[in-house]
């Protein structure tokens, strides 16, 4: 599958390990991720080097494209919150949002029922991994 991860950027790099983490696992399943460089450390320093709108448009292009957006939503960001919201109701697409379990959530994620959108509080990555498999072999 074509898969469109999200994790936030300029609101937090905190969480940089478990965008790797994700990342790898999803590319050693087989799966192309349209967005890896997300999970890069260094992905600051390489967004500069493209105009914002290059990066919006090619960014959208992927969300249309891909079979399914996966998010780690622990960090809250505005650009992660903007592409799920694309995803589910321009796009069309099935969204996996995962979360560290104790996060204080936003409810327009967690509140959610839009039938596309599955919300997983995770305690361990083992967790989150299960997860996101399940999630994708019901593709």
């Amino acid at each position: 599958m074509d898969v469109y991860f999200c994790g936030s950027i300029r609101g937090g790099r905190s969480r940089q390990p478990v965008y790797a983490a994700l990342v790898s696992h999803l590319e050693r399943g087989g799966h192309a991720v349209l967005t890896a460089h997300v999970a890069a450390p260094d992905v600051l320093s390489d967004e500069r080097r493209y105009p914002l709108t290059e990066i919006y448009r090619r960014d959208v292009r992927w969300l249309e494209v891909c079979d399914a957006v996966v998010a780690e939503v622990t960090v809250p960001s505005l650009g992660v919150g903007y592409e799920i919201a694309y995803a589910l109701h321009q796009a069309g697409k099935p969204v996996l949002c995962l979360c560290q379990a104790g996060t204080s959530l936003s409810v327009m994620l967690e509140g959610n029922d839009t039938p596309n959108l599955r919300v997983v509080f995770y305690h361990d990555m083992a967790q989150a991994l299960a997860a996101l498999d399940e999630f994708l072999n019901a593709r």
